[in-house]
């Protein structure tokens, strides 16, 4: 098929979409007359992390889409299959999935507790694994569907896992998913593919556990991300598979050349993003 012009009509299936990048794809989305369930835990204001997923569906419907927030645990396979089938009952189908919840914690093997190693696997891996499942049967019907993970390009560098081995394992883990399930579905026509930034993204993680303001002043704002994504759901689901995508090589060959209207402060160094080269 060609490349799509819109994603109007089309509905996405966002983990981790109150907030940061999630919300971000999911407002790039609307901005087209898309249809975005917006999956995710908080529900009440948080002191330290801005939004929720009421907030988030105000600025999915403001950007010009429509919103169904629906409170959500990724790692609860029943809460995910009955997220699933209201968005199926709200909106007719599900066309794009966007596995993007995530913890992050950057310790080392001595330092990370093993309560904290379950939850990034949890989260990380395994709420991939079921979301994929549960959407799987509708992606199945949809005319160009595509599951798109937040994930890394596969590297088994040591130096990625020797600081931070359970976050590294459990990232990995989702870009393995991306591997083997975009093998797995291209008969049906499915894309599978990993999305990752070239820089870090200011976001809540950054601002407050990776490096506080001045990484953030050295990051690239979401709509880099969002607008790589919304590029990527556009194009042929049956030949757009299998691949490792970084941010700013997709807006490069969208024909974007000036990418310091991403950047929150153009003067500063960017700060590469982890698994990038130069971190």
């Amino acid at each position: 098929m060609a490349k799509l012009s819109s994603l109007k009509g089309k509905t996405l299936f966002i983990t981790g979409s109150s907030r940061g990048i999630g919300l971000a794809i999911g407002k790039e989305a609307a901005k087209d007359g898309a249809n975005v369930v917006i999956i995710a835990k908080t529900t009440e204001p948080h002191p330290k992390l801005e939004g929720t997923i009421f907030t988030a569906a105000e600025e999915i419907e403001a950007a010009g889409g429509k919103a169904l927030p629906i409170a959500v645990d990724v790692r609860d396979e029943d809460a995910v299959k009955a997220a699933v089938e209201k968005a199926v009952e709200t909106f007719g189908g599900i066309d794009i999935l966007v596995n993007n919840a995530s913890t992050v914690q950057l310790t080392n093997t001595e330092q990370t507790t093993l309560k904290r190693w379950d939850l990034m696997q949890n989260i990380n891996l395994r709420g991939t694994f079921i979301c994929t499942q549960a959407c799987l049967p509708y992606l199945k019907k949809s005319d160009n569907p595509h599951i798109m993970t937040i994930s890394p390009p596969l590297n088994m560098d040591a130096k990625w896992f020797k600081d931070c081995l359970a976050y590294s394992v459990s990232k990995y883990g989702m870009s393995m998913c991306v591997l083997g399930m975009s093998a797995e579905f291209k008969p049906q026509g499915i894309a599978v593919n990993a999305l990752w930034p070239k820089s870090t993204i200011a976001t809540a993680a950054i601002q407050n556990l990776l490096g506080g303001d001045e990484m953030m002043r050295r990051s690239r704002t979401t709509d880099i991300v969002a607008e790589a994504a919304a590029a990527i759901f556009k194009r042929d689901s049956k030949t757009c598979t299998g691949n490792f995508f970084i941010d700013e090589d997709v807006m490069r060959e969208e024909g974007v050349t000036d990418f310091t209207k991403y950047a929150i402060d153009p003067e500063a160094e960017l700060a590469p993003d982890l698994y990038m080269p130069g971190f």
